[in-house]
């Protein structure tokens, strides 16, 4: 019949979980059956995003075997905001370099 696997990661740790797969089988079920909620009990899963093999789904969504339902953290840092920060500072260290040899 299969597995299905539930992942999770921290910034310390990473996890991840092998379930039997079972017909009707969703998204949410899977990681409740995993025992992931147990031991992260941090996560809100209500105001989580999840997704398989890196594709954002619903948690109602059906399963088949051999998927990987991951869970999201949510993001700490506008990653747009953290593109133009790095930008800006490179484009100063490229300003002070050329300086510095000329």
């Amino acid at each position: 019949m299969g597995n299905v696997e539930v992942a999770y990661a921290t910034p310390e740790k990473q996890l991840i979980l092998v379930i039997p797969y079972e017909d009707e089988l969703t998204a949410e079920l899977a990681i409740e059956r995993s025992g992931m909620l147990t031991r992260f009990p941090d996560i809100e899963l209500e105001n989580s995003t999840v997704g398989i093999f890196s594709k954002p789904c619903k948690l109602d969504t059906p399963l088949r075997a051999g998927d990987r339902v991951e869970i999201y953290r949510p993001l700490i840092a506008d990653p747009k905001e953290v593109r133009r920060k790095r930008a800006e500072a490179g484009k100063v260290t490229k300003k002070g370099a050329r300086s510095a040899n000329g």
